[in-house]
């Protein structure tokens, strides 16, 4: 509860962790491309926003975070967000990039900063966190679309405008 934590990107997972983040009481700063969700993200929890693609804005919190949260699969600016982290700070990978990550390791080596990455979690762990959920009151954020609309359901995914969650529920005959 006492790490200053970022999450990179309020999307699906992204709106998500920032809830999680916020209910363990740690300090939040939400990163986006997109300026209209800069303040969504604070009525989900964030304390604060910043630019995950203007340098400035990245350099500004330069070794202020404890934790940093990749949730999206976008090539980004490696270096300045591995420059956000406090010494030992760690990024942790949970978004599929499917492009080399250019960064390098200098910051990595002096800062004692680190780097991880995992999959989805065990059963168990699923389990903690529905208890955690049902504690704090923290549930995604869904948009319904009938099962007959979706190329419209995808469409809207595609076009970056879904908040947060595509559900569709069935209508068939």
């Amino acid at each position: 509860p006492t790490d200053k934590v970022g999450v990179v990107g309020i999307c699906g997972l992204g709106h998500l962790a920032v809830k999680f983040a916020h209910a363990w009481g740690c300090e939040v700063t939400a990163f986006t491309s997109s300026p209209s969700k800069r303040e969504e993200a604070l009525l989900l929890g964030a304390h604060k926003t910043v630019s995950s693609v203007d340098v400035k804005e990245l350099k500004a919190i330069a070794g202020t975070l404890d934790f940093l949260l990749v949730t999206v699969g976008a090539s980004l600016e490696w270096d300045a967000l591995l420059g956000t982290l406090a010494p030992k700070g760690r990024m942790h990978m949970v978004g599929v990039v499917t492009e080399a990550m250019k960064l390098r390791t200098g910051s990595l080596l002096s800062w004692q900063r680190s780097i991880s990455a995992s999959p989805t979690p065990s059963p168990v762990t699923l389990m903690k966190m529905m208890d955690f959920c049902a504690r704090h009151g923290i549930a995604p954020q869904v948009e319904h679309f009938p099962m007959s609309r979706v190329n419209d359901a995808v469409a809207h995914l595609r076009s970056g405008n879904a908040r947060y969650r595509v559900v569709l529920d069935a209508d068939f005959a």
